[in-house]
């Protein structure tokens, strides 16, 4: 029997996820959006032909999430940290923004730095929690929801570039990256 994917599909990363049994998709899945409903979605639709379906399927499901979703995926996300060899300066700065971001919101900041030097993060990070702060919490939860989408999406592409990813999925460690993701120590 010949397979419905396409012969560039065979093989790949994507074809293995989408033969993953469902429950070991939705595993994968939860490491790059912690709503079990989002995850349950996406496996769901499998297989994907192609990663801009896959995408654009992970767009879909993360549009749709309810607050109740999103409580869940925010609750899973820790905070962005610096590489161990930042000054020291910088860590005391960023921990406590942090620490005022979470007071004031009550979950951890997100933001996708994908398409940012790595060099830029450090500021790309302390220069949205300063700005993001100022916002009242429905709209820093409409910002927050988008990130998370952003940051699913760049999970979601890393993770199809690095098939060795989809056997290390460990449920018990949410907020230990499989992959470098554009949300990982800066």
């Amino acid at each position: 029997m010949s397979s419905p994917l396409p012969a560039q599909v065979r093989g790949s990363a994507l074809a293995r996820f989408n033969a993953m049994p469902t429950e070991a998709a939705e595993r994968v899945l939860l490491h790059c959006c912690g709503s079990h409903r989002w995850a349950h979605r996406v496996a769901a639709h499998r297989p994907y032909p192609d990663l801009a379906t896959l995408l654009a399927a992970a767009d879909e499901a993360s549009y749709d999430m309810a607050q109740s979703d999103l409580t869940e995926a925010l609750a899973v996300e820790c905070s962005t940290e610096l590489h161990e060899d930042a000054p020291y300066a910088a860590h005391l700065a960023l921990d406590a923004a942090h620490a005022e971001y979470e007071r004031k919101f009550g979950h951890a900041f997100v933001i996708c730095l994908d398409g940012h030097p790595a060099e830029e993060h450090p500021d790309q990070v302390l220069a949205g929690i300063r700005r993001r702060m100022g916002h009242e919490e429905d709209e820093e939860r409409a910002i927050s929801a988008d990130e998370l989408r952003r940051l699913a999406q760049a999970r979601l592409s890393e993770l199809a570039r690095m098939p060795e990813c989809l056997g290390a999925v460990r449920p018990e460690s949410p907020c230990s990256p499989l992959w470098d993701s554009p949300s990982v120590p800066v």
